[in-house]
């Protein structure tokens, strides 16, 4: 007789300018600086999606849909829409956006600047940002379990937070 084996959900590395889609057990993972985990999710449905957002504006620019706020939140509702879920039953929760380097003042900070797109774009399509863990000069590593929406938010030197 062979021993019980325990599945583990595996862990998917969403790189920058990636997307993802996932439902139930799924998880995805993102190291971030000044880039932004988008991770949106339905409470119902146990279905959700992640962008890692390197920048603020595509400028019209054909690139990865996930590159950029204005392409990777209306790329992540399509992602979801395919899964049947309408934009009123989605949640938002964002990590990152950290002001990596020492720049002289007046310089863009993309931290920052990603933040505010981010959380422009979401407003916009009408989707609240229900938690979020953003800012700061220290990267972060983030888990996003799809089944939940639970967000768990690393930092070097600093506690673990969920959102």
């Amino acid at each position: 007789m062979q021993p019980l084996v325990e599945r583990r959900p595996s862990v998917v590395m969403v790189g920058m300018g990636q997307s993802e889609c996932g439902r139930g057990e799924d998880r995805f993972s993102s190291i971030l600086g000044s880039c932004i985990a988008i991770c949106l999710y339905s409470r119902q449905r146990g279905v959700g999606a992640i962008a890692h957002v390197v920048m603020p504006a595509s400028h019209g620019r054909d690139s990865a849909p996930g590159k950029s706020a204005d392409t990777a939140v209306p790329h992540l509702l399509d992602l979801l829409r395919k899964e049947g879920i309408s934009a009123r039953d989605v949640e938002a929760k964002i990590a990152g956006g950290a002001s990596m380097f020492k720049i002289s003042a007046g310089t863009l900070q993309i931290g920052q600047a990603n933040i505010t797109a981010c959380t422009a774009e979401l407003e916009r399509v009408g989707i609240p940002i229900v938690g979020r863990d953003v800012g700061g000069d220290k990267g972060r590593r983030i888990h996003f379990e799809c089944g939940t929406g639970q967000v768990r938010v690393e930092i070097i030197g600093c506690p673990a937070t969920t959102l």
